[in-house]
């Protein structure tokens, strides 16, 4: 009667044990190299299969560390960017703060906001704005990435407006207004719809609160 390799298969399944019993025979056992054509011991192959294990495990351990340094930095860039907005003393210094801190600490040299509010102020980031962009913002339940934008928003960055390939749009929401926070670039991959946007939502979120504080 033959031995199917499956059958071996299930026994050993059975029963793991069954090389505490009988060690001599893991000496007697080879399989091949993962990386040539030698035969190698069973413990030999063992070693290289943990090594490997601990090679991957390396890798993803310096991908954490690299994210936390990531995620710490642009924690460091957000708290300046929140005292300096508790800082601003006027609806001016709110928007020449936010454009300063978005071009000098997150390297976007293209933003701009649009506010709808009762009583707003003659200023450029209260223009109007149609019917459709108000409707796109109340759906907008998290920002928004990608390329694509409607073409009013494109106006919105005047002569450059055609020029850009990626966007990010994030909704503002307080009591007394609401509006969208636009960042765009000419770097199609700037902005891409599987960005994490955590951390555009808290600056969306300090954005809007630092303007309904003048309105």
């Amino acid at each position: 009667m033959n031995i199917t390799p499956e059958q071996i298969s299930e026994f050993l399944k059975l029963n793991p044990d069954f090389f505490v019993g009988h060690p001599e025979l893991l000496a007697d056992i080879t399989v091949p190299h993962p990386y040539s054509n030698q035969a190698i011991s069973l413990g030999e192959r063992q070693v290289l299969a943990l090594r490997d294990k601990s090679r991957g495990l390396e890798l993803k351990l310096r991908e954490f560390i690299q994210f936390a340094e990531e995620n710490d930095a642009i924690g460091d860039k957000l708290h300046k960017v929140a005292l300096d907005l508790m800082h601003a003393r006027s609806l001016e210094a709110v928007f020449q703060s936010l454009a300063m801190n978005l071009s000098e600490s997150f390297s976007i040299p293209h933003s701009t906001i649009r506010v709808w509010a009762d009583h707003a102020p003659d200023m450029p980031e209260f223009a109007a704005v149609n019917t459709d962009i108000k409707v796109l913002m109340t759906g907008l339940m998290q920002p928004r990435c990608g390329s694509d934008a409607p073409e009013e928003i494109r106006t919105w960055f005047g002569s450059v407006g055609a020029n850009q390939k990626s966007f990010a749009l994030a909704p503002l929401r307080e009591e007394n207004m609401n509006g969208l926070l636009v960042l765009a670039s000419e770097d199609a991959k700037r902005f891409y719809p599987e960005m994490g946007t955590l951390y555009l939502t808290w600056l969306a979120e300090l954005s809007g609160a630092a303007i309904s504080r003048f309105l």
